[in-house]
């Protein structure tokens, strides 16, 4: 079977790839683009409409990468090109505050039961990291704990044993993080309760924060066992320790209050991110005022930001938020991805392949093995090779897909049934070559 790297279908994508690693490590601006665990070169995309792709070489894909899920309404979405473009019509910075902060701060706060005062910023990664700096200012403690394979951005203190691209290329850690930048994060297996509870017990009173996806997404998509996140609230209740829900990922994705709404658990601290900004740079924490009146100008722990609030990000994130809506959105994403993932166990089970479905909303991850995935360890004894040989086939039948086995897949508005049917037939002929 060809590859990107050597069929001439791709020839134009190898090209524009060979020339951009002269230009930046790897040829990308983020790791997991370098298709290094699936082999290969990347695709390069010249354009996006609805739920698919067109590459350099004119090569059009269903995608199921939607910039990693940010593009719920899909790629170009009519009102969203238009509150963008009427936006950067009236200039595209200021520094100054505008009412569209405001605006979405607004529609933020009404959907998001925790959160009644928010900061916006410009990645996942800022919120996270200033999340955990509120929660060491208002506790008074240094201790943080977060999940074995769980990613929360690139922050020193988060890059132990982190998921995502880390664990995708094989770096748990990474070189210049100093020692003393992360003495102070605990690790514990998602979904485990036991074992968080027994960090508790040898440090109690000295953890800050929890900080976990509720749905991990960056080692593929696991979902919390029954009973797990309600575990953590009280844990967290009990020890006076504050409990940060990382909705990056599942913010507006899987329920428009995200997965605080869908699980009835409520956090101290969330971080937002991807559908918040419509497929622009943006992101928020948020929590009670009484926390979030903490941060600076209000009070003494300090964060800023010269692009955060950008109107034309603000105008993306107001029109995506609008068309999520309208009525009937999350039942037919959860339709869509529900037809997915059957269709999915059927092709496999047709060619002899053993996968597991895992399924949140519109997030779906196929692993392949036989044993269900609940944590970490679930997930990288997954078979990664046929996971690559599975890619590989999907991207000649014209289906891209995140380029990891420790990725959510994720299913837009714009996705149809015929998409999805043509997806689902493209997979046939890739278990085959699995």
């Amino acid at each position: 079977m060809n590859t990107p790297a050597d069929d001439t279908r791709y020839a134009q994508s190898h090209a524009s790839h060979a020339k951009a690693q002269q230009l930046m490590p790897g040829g990308v601006n983020s790791p997991v683009r370098a298709y290094s665990a699936v082999g290969g070169s990347p695709i390069v995309i010249r354009s996006g409409a609805g739920c698919r792709v067109t590459d350099v070489d004119g090569n059009e894909y269903v995608d199921y990468v939607c910039s990693y899920g940010p593009l719920i309404a899909g790629h170009a979405h009519p009102a969203v090109v238009a509150a963008v473009t009427r936006a950067a019509s009236r200039g595209a910075s200021f520094g100054m505050p505008t009412e569209a902060e405001s605006q979405l701060a607004e529609a933020v706060i009404k959907a998001v039961p925790s959160v009644d005062v928010v900061r916006f910023v410009n990645s996942g990664t800022e919120a996270t990291m200033s999340a955990i700096r509120l929660a060491r200012g208002a506790t008074g403690r240094d201790k943080i704990v977060k999940c074995v394979g769980g990613y929360h951005g690139h922050a020193d203190a988060l890059l132990v044993q982190a998921g995502s691209g880390a664990t995708t290329l094989g770096v748990p850690s990474s070189p210049g993080v100093p020692k003393g930048a992360t003495a102070d994060t605990l690790l514990m297996p998602y979904n485990d309760l036991d074992a968080a509870a027994a960090l508790f017990g040898e440090h109690d009173g000295a953890i800050a924060a929890i900080i976990i996806e509720p749905v991990a997404g960056n080692m593929g998509c696991v979902p919390p066992s029954d009973g797990y996140l309600a575990g953590l609230r009280k844990l967290c209740d009990d020890h006076g320790t504050l409990l940060i829900f990382d909705e990056v990922m599942t913010g507006f994705r899987v329920a428009f209050g995200g997965a605080q709404a869908k699980f009835d658990v409520t956090p101290d601290i969330t971080c937002l991110g991807k559908v918040l900004g419509g497929g622009l740079p943006c992101a928020a924490y948020g929590a009670s005022a009484e926390i979030m009146n903490r941060m600076a100008p209000v009070g003494p722990i300090y964060q800023a930001g010269t692009l955060s609030g950008n109107p034309v990000a603000m105008a993306a994130g107001l029109a995506t938020l609008e068309v999520l809506r309208e009525p009937g959105s999350y039942k037919r994403l959860d339709d869509l991805t529900q037809r997915l993932a059957d269709g999915l166990i059927e092709a496999a089970e047709a060619s002899g392949v053993s996968i597991q479905i895992n399924r949140v909303g519109s997030m779906i991850t196929p692993f392949f093995t036989d044993k269900p995935v609940t944590d970490y360890a679930g997930a990288t004894a997954c078979d990664t090779a046929a996971f690559g040989r599975f890619f590989r086939t999907m991207l000649d039948q014209g289906v891209t897909l995140p380029p990891s086995q420790f990725e959510a897949w994720f299913v837009s508005l714009a996705h149809d049934e015929e998409a999805i049917d043509e997806t689902l037939a493209a997979a046939t002929r890739a278990f085959a070559s699995v």
